[in-house]
This record gives C-alpha cells, structure tokens and sequence, in this order.
C-alpha cells in the first residue's frame, strides 16, 4: 500500500492509462486503474472496450481486506472495491502465518475457562480491580505511575466508557473522552483534534531527540475518517486484529494534544467489549503485562518502532526547531518544524500493522492465563482465608478484611492498632489461630501481588 502509494504519486497515471487502453479486458489492467484512481484521486479514461469478469482490488487470502458484506462494486473498472479503509488510512496486514496464529486467538474461549474454573460471581468481583490495575499501568508505560488521583480517573473512565457510547474516533467523541480523562485542573485549553504539530520523544542535555513525527495537524480529521472506516468495514473479523489497528492506528495518529497514549490502550479493551469476545465489566489489564515485565516492555517499544524507525530514516533531515515557538490555535506552544511531510504521508497513511497484531495477540492471551487467573486464583483464597478467619472469631466482612491485610502488612505479627480496636484478638491462643486459619486459605492459591496495597477490598468499585 504504501508502495503504490508513492509509485502513483511519483509516476502519474500516463503509463496506467496506455496500460488499460492496451488491455481493456485484462484484470490487472483494470486494478491498476482502480488502484490509482483510488489513491490518488484523479481520473483516468474508461476504454470503450472495457470489460471482464469482477476481480477483487485485493487478494484477501493473502492480506486482510474489508469483510464480504462491506465489498463494494466499482462498475467503472469491474472491480470488487475490498480495501478496508481509504486512501486516507488504510493500513497493510499481511496474512502470514505469525498473523492468522494470532488473529486466530478465541478471547472468548479463553475467558469462558476462565469462568468454567472460578466461577462468574468471582470474575465480576474481580473487575473493578483489574480496572485499576490496568489504569495503574497505563500510566506506569507513560512513566506516571505515582499519579494516583489521575489513575483512580482514568480507572473511572474505563469502567464507565468501554463498550459505551460513539468511539473516541471522531474530534467530538474524542473531546469528550479527553475531557473526563485529563479532569477539570488542565493546561488544556481545547479538547479533541489537535490543531498543533507533534512529535514523540524526550528531552536530553535540553536538545529534543525525535522518535516519531506524528501526521500534521490537517489530516488527523480524514485518517481518522479512514480509521473509523476500517473498523466499519471489517465487522465480524478477528477481534484481536481490529483492536490492534484501532488501538495502534490511534496511537500513530496521535490526533490529540495528550491523553493519546491512555485512549491507545482504552480502545483494546473498548474493541474487545464491542466485538462481545469479554463481557462487561470486565478490563483486560493488557498494560499489567507490558509493565510488569521487563521483556515485554522491550517487545513494545520494539513493535513501535516498525513504523516510526523507518519513517525517522528518511525523514530526520527534515526535522527542526525554530529558535521561538509559535502558539497554535489549540493553545499549544511548538517549535517543531517538519518540511518532510509529502515524503511521510505514504507511510502515516499505510502503515504495516503486522507485527502489532502478533503483538497483542500475544499480551492478551498472557492477560487471560496469567494476569486474570493468579488474580481470580487470589481472590478465591481470599475468600476462603475470610471464611476461615470468621470460623475463629465472629466479625463483619469490612473488619475481616481488615484484619487480613494487617496480617499481610505485618507479617502475621498483631499490630497494636488492630487490638486496640478489636481486643478479643488478644485473648490466649485467638491471634495464633486467626493467622493458622488465614494461612490456610491462602495456602492453596496465589501469593499476594507485590505491587498492590488494597487488595484487600475486592468489593470496592473502581476510582474508591
């Protein structure tokens, strides 16, 4: 795609059109003059003689291509209009065997094992704290994992806006979201489509190292277009593989001034939950993966820069910073100067979304069988050690919950708190019994997650 792309732009239609006057009948006489039109717009002449049997603009046994009710006649050329998206954005996916293995990945069996194994009652209690598991390490990926408020409101949003409501791909919907997301003490001044230039990188010895130019501000509206086309037109495919373009493809576009990185990850499980592979309310911590694995969090930045290393080869030479910044009408101040854009737009308009797909199909099967299961496996021996510890001495569920995290905190020791507050925990033998009882119900399940504090409050919804 991003090939033809460039050749059409660089070639003309001069050679397409002797091509097609030449062969009027041939199939790939025909694509070729679908294909430039579409990618470039402009028209060609239809021979006289024109004809031949309907062929498919591409071969979707080898790429993916829109699902067979979106397919779209084009009787100009007699060709089966099948690309998922527009010339605006229409990533290449190329069916290997790396990507039909990972769009082929059933999310919905593998959660329904997990509720075969633990039952749906546990699942669902377990939702509210995956979903600020996974806000947590949204913003641990973003390096702003000590944010607490702005983790409990993202958590917020995620457990009331996945699944719900228009996608955050167009300027209003993503204004929206936006707003919720960054909450009401902001820098902003404009919510939605970004109207400033931007780049992705850091800041070192005060001189700015690029990773990524994102696409200028005048064609965020139609990619975004392109984008909500693609997942329009590939309804009933792999839901692993639209919520990599949807996630991913946001992320490249990167259509607003912040907030990109969080609306990223919201659209993995916001897909997954449309598409009816996971059911409300549960999160997929997808991020959990990514940061608590030094390897995985390599193997993110690595599939990031399938796209964004190729396009800083070429296009580094034309990246500068102006000696004063100019203040954009969305309230962004920017030195950012990029004369490259006609040589960048191939790519930010057809990205190769292979790879990404390998990729996520990959953290989520890991978030399933790993993440969600020692969770659930947790929560089961909280139970019982909750159960058990009610055995010994009579109490609320609140109080017995409190006790258990005592005795995690401090290592089966009573605290002089907690028998402040409940002295029959100092009665002969009563302390020793409770901690006997408690390590039983733990015994059989997982241990504590050691970078969580209150997990002892299954039952709190998200953001509390």
């Amino acid at each position: 795609m991003e090939f033809l792309a460039r050749l059409f732009g660089t070639s003309g239609g001069d050679f397409v059109q002797e091509w097609v006057s030449r062969e009027p009948t041939g199939q790939y006489a025909r694509r070729a003059a679908f294909l430039y039109e579409w990618f470039t717009g402009d028209a060609l002449q239809v021979p006289e003689r024109l004809g031949g049997n309907y062929v498919d603009a591409l071969d979707d046994a080898k790429q993916v291509a829109a699902s067979a009710e979106a397919v779209v006649k084009d009787a100009r050329w007699r060709v089966n209009d099948n690309l998922p998206g527009t010339r605006y954005f229409c990533p290449t996916i190329v069916k290997t065997d790396a990507y039909l293995q990972a769009a082929g990945l059933d999310v919905k069996a593998l959660f329904a094992g997990l509720t075969d194994e633990f039952g749906e009652e546990l699942l669902l209690r377990a939702a509210a704290w995956m979903t600020l598991r996974e806000s947590k390490s949204s913003f641990v990926i973003e390096g702003e994992g000590d944010r607490t408020t702005r983790i409990q409101r993202f958590a917020d949003v995620m457990g009331r806006r996945t699944g719900e409501g228009e996608q955050p791909l167009t300027d209003s919907a993503s204004a929206e979201l936006q707003r919720e997301i960054l909450g009401d003490i902001t820098t902003a001044t404009h919510f939605g489509f970004r109207q400033s230039p931007v780049f992705v990188g850091e800041t070192v010895r005060y001189s700015e190292i690029v990773h990524y130019v994102a696409p200028i501000q005048e064609d965020i509206a139609s990619m975004m277009d392109g984008l909500r086309a693609f997942m329009a037109r590939t309804q009933g495919q792999s839901s692993v593989m639209r919520s990599a373009v949807a996630a991913f493809g946001y992320v490249y576009v990167h259509p607003m001034a912040d907030g990109n990185g969080r609306v990223h990850r919201f659209l993995i499980n916001d897909v997954l939950r449309r598409d009816g592979v996971i059911p409300a309310p549960v999160i997929l911590p997808v991020s959990a993966v990514i940061t608590d694995d030094a390897g995985e969090r390599r193997a993110y930045a690595r599939v990031l820069d399938t796209v964004s290393a190729p396009l800083m080869k070429v296009v580094r030479g034309n990246v500068s910073f102006a000696s004063t910044r100019t203040h954009y009408p969305d309230g962004i101040f920017s030195n950012l100067q990029f004369n490259g854009v006609d040589i960048a737009r191939p790519l930010w308009r057809h990205l190769d979304l292979t790879a990404h797909v390998a990729y996520l199909s990959k953290i989520i099967e890991r978030t399933i069988t790993e993440q969600m299961r020692e969770e659930s496996k947790y929560l089961r021996g909280h139970a019982q050690a909750r159960n058990a510890l009610k055995e010994v001495v009579e109490m609320p569920d609140e109080q017995a919950d409190r006790v258990l995290r005592s005795i995690e905190q401090n290592k089966g020791q009573l605290s002089n708190v907690l028998a402040k507050e409940m002295p029959v925990l100092e009665r002969a033998g009563v302390w020793a019994a409770v901690v006997e009882a408690v390590e039983a119900g733990l015994r059989s399940e997982a241990p504590p997650d050691p970078h969580v504090v209150e997990r002892y409050h299954p039952t709190k919804p998200a953001g509390k």
